[in-house]
């Protein structure tokens, strides 16, 4: 086909000449109007060739996450891009944010912000009123948001894809009760506590200490926030107090600084040991024996669910329940499956 024709196409559709060899090549990244101006316009030329079918244009999508620099969330970003790759980027362009998580405005501005560019959202968010405010900007534009991991029960959004925290925290509580000595105190070192995912681990943990393991005493809970030298601090001040640890269970991050005090006071292996995913410490420390447990979220599964729930909707307007469908097992691992 020469350049005049394709000038004469472009003239006739009222586009320009780059639209239309991107229309007729089937290259994407053209709007469904201008695309259908095009083939409109080729059809009316008689152009005798195979005209590509219509398309819509790449779904726009943009995963947030958390800036706080853990393997978790870095690994979720990798199975977001590399599930974004496989789909292509004529059905999909992803966009990757990570903001710390002490920053909640930062984080309800860019919401706010992707409600007027994004054709849909998944969002890994505290509980903040800033943030519910972002988030009904989204339902008021028509902008579909997916919550990621923590949910938050009272905002509106599409569903949510995550684990059962609850029953994440019975499961830890249940393993370090079967497996500590008779009695001693427990020690649990929460994450970042205005997050639900950390609350319902640390409700699940009590309460089948409570029910079922009266013999161990949890100490006051250590807030470690996620930040290293706190939780190297509040652990040391703790274990320097207590003669008899029988279990530790960690809610989030940390594990590096757990084990070097773990160390320092000559408990590993003696102690049971609980926390969550499976990564290069994690691993290490399962080998070694020194960790007992720990309770892996699968990052692929939630990449997968999320996309797919999301193009779902778009795509075919279907509307699923909150959990059901968003709803990931979590696995366990000890020093004889992590390898």
């Amino acid at each position: 086909m020469k350049a005049t024709t394709l000038a004469g196409l472009a003239k006739r559709a009222g586009v320009g000449v780059a639209t239309v060899d991107r229309v007729l090549n089937d290259r994407g990244g053209v709007s469904p109007a201008m695309t259908r101006k095009v083939l409109q316009a080729a059809r009316e030329a008689g152009l005798k060739r195979i005209l590509p079918e219509e398309h819509r244009h790449s779904w726009q999508i943009e995963v947030i996450l958390s800036g706080n620099g853990s393997f978790f969330f870095q690994q979720l970003a990798q199975e977001f891009a590399r599930l974004a790759d496989a789909l292509g980027y004529r059905r999909v362009r992803l966009h990757r944010t990570l903001i710390p998580e002490d920053a909640p405005e930062k984080l309800a501005a860019h919401i706010d912000a992707g409600s007027k560019r994004m054709d849909g959202l998944i969002v890994f968010a505290h509980a903040s009123p800033l943030i519910y405010q972002a988030l009904a900007s989204c339902q008021a534009r028509g902008v579909p948001v997916i919550t990621l991991v923590s949910d938050l029960p009272d905002a509106p959004r599409l569903c949510h894809v995550g684990i059962d925290q609850y029953k994440a925290g019975r499961t830890a509580g249940l393993m370090l009760g079967s497996m500590a000595a008779s009695t001693g105190d427990v020690v649990l070192i929460s994450g970042r506590a205005d997050y639900l995912a950390h609350q319902q681990r640390i409700e699940g943990f009590q309460q089948v200490l409570a029910e079922r393991f009266p013999q161990l005493r949890l100490r006051e809970i250590l807030a470690g926030q996620d930040d290293r030298e706190r939780i190297s601090r509040l652990l040391e001040k703790t274990l320097a107090g207590s003669r008899q640890i029988a279990g530790l269970y960690n809610t989030g991050m940390g594990n590096t600084q757990i084990y070097e005090a773990l160390a320092r006071h000559r408990l590993c292996g003696s102690t049971v040991y609980v926390t969550h995913e499976l990564y290069a410490t994690t691993r290490q420390l399962l080998q070694q024996r020194i960790l007992t447990l720990t309770l892996d979220q699968n990052t692929q599964r939630h990449a997968e669910l999320a996309l797919t729930l999301l193009l779902r909707h778009l795509e075919e307007r279907e509307q699923p329940d909150t959990y059901a469908p968003g709803k990931v097992d979590f696995m366990l691992y000890t020093q004889e499956n992590c390898t």
